[in-house]
């Protein structure tokens, strides 16, 4: 069964990729159905573009970069401001959009709209602030100094969990800093991403600067990442997936960014209250239904407010409503698939066969078979999946510690290191705590840490390099010196 998405501006939906300013067709014929999560229904169609078109794609791109970066950068600016103002304008078309085809309540779908429009007025201004360097010389008779140019085309592949705000952080960067972008969705969000392109040919951003390429993954990021006119590859996904890229790419020295997995600790103090704190950790762990790199997977709570904390997160879990995202009042969505369900089932039953407590979460009360219930599990240990692993679902794992040493070595026993969450009052305790926790983002505090502003990312294995604030623009800027000497002042001239 198809379902209708029904918008004040159809426009807005679209099934073909886009290519050069060109709305494209898959030239072997193939496609890919896309479907609500929520229900299975189709929403639509996608085409899996060729490797040539997806060179075509680099072709438009190179062919339209000189006059892109020769914009004076006020002028590249106001195209990008206007860009922006359509997103907000359609903010509602878009959220619905969203929600169809990601299943995110609808409440969050607009506020992701707002947030990846915050990226583009962040980073159309920041444009105006790629400042070079005045060097003091050590030449005599010369001056030196740095000036900072765009590294060239750059690709951006993007996840199915943020659809707008992921590629709007990327592309906006980028093209603020003079370069042109490929975007290549995810498969199960790209109309998306696909409604961005028509709002940035409205914005009259020129052919060529804002290509979105549609097809199989693993062949698309083969391409992009051997193809050699492209600089820049930006991605946002598993760890897994970006060690693959990053190797794809050396052959061809791009410079790569790579927003990877995470496995944040929730890190409760004995000074807390109890209750503040897990209804945070709540916030903390099902945004997104736990489809989220900062969700708080690895909850560790002070033996001293154990018991009570466990009360009320169980509490406040639930009162989470599970439905359909295009329903009022839905706290959480569907999983993205069947087996994102699988595997969160799979985390559940391996921490209770080795002897976690299920405190909450009875699956038969699921709406749907891509639904999974909010679980609550306590005495869980290193040794569990739920401990080891991005679970990426609402599957919620708390463990009691004694002091903060413990806390420390507990939370930083992961390859990850993307965020970490710490509540205490002990001022002690929060230096402590921010300068041993191995992560790249630690709230104290507080569940909101994002925004246009920061610089997103981590260490470890979740990740190279930063997004937003003042180093995401960085990513893709060259630093070019010169040594400008007089006439004349060669020895021996």
């Amino acid at each position: 069964m198809t379902q209708t998405i029904k918008l004040s501006d159809p426009r807005l939906f679209r099934q073909h990729a886009y290519v050069g300013g060109k709305w494209t067709y898959g030239d072997g014929g193939r496609e890919e159905a896309v479907t609500n999560p929520a229900n299975g229904e189709v929403l639509g169609h996608i085409p899996w573009l060729e490797p040539d078109q997806i060179r075509a794609a680099v072709d438009a791109a190179e062919g339209a970069f000189a006059n892109w970066r020769a914009l004076r950068v006020d002028e590249r600016c106001e195209r990008l401001l206007a860009w922006h103002d359509l997103l907000l304008e359609n903010r509602e078309d878009l959220a619905i959009l969203m929600t169809h085809e990601q299943g995110k309540p609808l409440p969050d779908a607009r506020g992701e709209v707002e947030y990846g429009a915050s990226f583009i007025r962040w980073f159309a201004e920041e444009g105006k602030r790629t400042f070079g360097q005045t060097i003091p010389s050590h030449i005599p008779n010369a001056a030196l100094g740095t000036i900072k140019e765009p590294v060239g085309i750059a690709a951006l592949i993007t996840p199915w969990n943020f659809p707008l705000a992921m590629i709007t952080r990327k592309a906006a960067a980028a093209m603020a800093a003079g370069c042109p972008v490929i975007v290549k969705p995810a498969g199960e969000t790209p109309f998306t991403a696909l409604a961005l392109a028509e709002l940035a040919e409205r914005a009259s951003i020129p052919a060529g600067i804002f290509n979105v390429v549609l097809g199989d993954a693993p062949q698309v990021s083969e391409v992009l990442c051997a193809e050699e006119r492209i600089k820049a590859l930006s991605f946002t996904g598993s760890t897994r997936v970006g060690r693959l890229l990053l190797e794809q790419s050396a052959n061809s020295v791009k410079r790569v960014s790579l927003e990877l997995g995470g496995n944040a600790p929730f890190i409760v103090g004995p000074d807390v209250d109890p209750k503040e704190a897990a209804f945070a950790a709540v916030s903390a762990k099902f945004q997104t239904g736990g489809q989220d790199c900062l969700a708080a997977d690895r909850i560790l709570v002070h033996e001293s407010v154990h018991d009570a904390f466990v009360e009320h997160f169980a509490e406040r879990m639930a009162a989470l409503t599970v439905g359909n995202g295009l329903d009022s009042e839905i706290d959480l969505g569907p999983l993205i698939h069947g087996k994102a369900v699988e595997k969160a089932m799979g985390i559940v039953d391996d921490a209770i066969s080795q002897g976690a407590t299920l405190v909450a979460g009875d699956q038969s009360q699921a709406p749907g078979p891509n639904y999974f219930m909010p679980v609550l599990l306590t005495g869980v240990t290193p040794s569990m999946s739920v401990w080891r692993e991005e679970n990426f679902s609402p599957v919620a794992g708390i463990t009691a510690y004694s002091t903060d040493d413990q806390a420390l070595e507990m939370a930083n026993d992961t390859e990850y290191g993307l965020a970490a969450y710490v509540y205490t009052h002990d001022i002690r305790r929060i230096w402590k705590m921010l300068r041993g926790l191995e992560y790249g983002m630690v709230a104290v505090n507080s569940v909101k840490m994002t925004g246009a502003p920061i610089p997103f990312g981590g260490v470890k294995q979740s990740g190279l390099g930063r997004e937003g604030g003042t180093a995401g623009i960085e990513e893709f800027l060259e630093t070019k010196y010169y040594c400008l000497g007089a006439l004349g002042s060669v020895s021996g001239s």
